[in-house]
């Protein structure tokens, strides 16, 4: 063809001043397809559709007309489709006919050796539970104890002594001595468990943090009044108030007098004691 597909493409390509690199790049495509359309290489670019397809967008690029373009390829040789009669077939693989009856072979002899197996295992059991057992007579010659023996006599059998098994002396570890958490010149409050049963009642809003000896939090937030809050610690409780004229507190049904450890930005820090006695706190770093 004097005025083929290849020529006019290139000569559009040119006169737009496009490199195959930068008409690849614009049509997003790999330049080998370009040059494999100018040189007419459709053979390298697959089925047909393909082909038209890089025409068309191609031609777009450059100006050209796309249906131009495909009478010509039209007027081409087309790509040669494959002839699907002259594949040859593959042949038929004996293989699975034979693996088949040996597998049925093998299954075979595992059924037989596991009925064997099952009748042998029968009849030993069986030949097992015919036997008797030889009778034992134990007659005690002293109470068991400390160095006492035992005599054993069977019958068909020589008797041989027996010793009885020495008591083995108990290493239980002693119990715990509990650790006492009242203060020093401190009455005990009768409790069956060591604590102390404190009720807080809030009038007010007051930011209240109560821990007991043992370092448990009984009680941590703000609280709004009318509330109520029983708590149950191991004595001596320590107490911080963020308003404590806004709260009272009784200890064993009685009433504990906090208003002399009140600051005068109304917060109080105090000790409840074991008796319900209210304690000053050790100071804290900073205050």
């Amino acid at each position: 063809m004097s005025e083929g597909i290849g020529v006019r493409l290139r000569g559009a390509r040119e006169r737009n001043r496009l490199t195959i690199l930068q008409a690849a790049e614009k049509l997003h495509l790999d330049p080998d397809i370009l040059e494999a359309l100018e040189a007419e290489h459709f053979a390298a670019l697959g089925a047909p559709v393909y082909v038209k397809g890089h025409l068309r967008h191609y031609a777009e690029l450059v100006g050209e007309s796309a249906q131009a373009l495909f009478d010509l390829y039209s007027q081409g040789d087309r790509v040669p489709q494959p002839d699907l009669t002259r594949i040859p077939k593959a042949e038929p693989d004996d293989t699975g006919r034979l693996a088949a009856p040996a597998v049925l072979v093998v299954i075979g002899f595992a059924i037989a050796g596991t009925v064997w197996w099952g009748f042998s295992l029968s009849h030993r059991q069986a030949s097992l539970a015919g036997s008797h057992a030889v009778p034992a007579t134990v007659h005690a010659a002293a109470p068991i104890g400390r160095e006492a023996p035992v005599k054993l006599t069977l019958l068909g059998a020589a008797a041989a002594p027996v010793r009885a098994a020495e008591p083995v002396p108990s290493t239980a570890a002693p119990p715990a001595t509990p650790v006492s958490n009242t203060l020093p010149g401190a009455r005990a409050v009768s409790s069956p468990h060591g604590e102390i049963d404190a009720v807080f009642t809030f009038s007010g809003e007051s930011w209240t943090e109560v821990h007991d000896a043992t370092g448990k939090r009984l009680l941590y937030g703000l609280f709004k009044g009318p509330a109520t809050r029983k708590l149950e610690g191991v004595p001596p409780l320590t107490v911080t108030l963020g308003n404590a004229t806004g709260v009272t507190i009784e200890v064993g049904g009685r009433n504990a007098s906090i208003s002399r450890f009140e600051r005068s930005d109304h917060t109080a820090r105090f000790l409840i004691a074991a008796d319900g006695r209210v304690l000053a706190a050790p100071a804290k770093k900073g205050d």
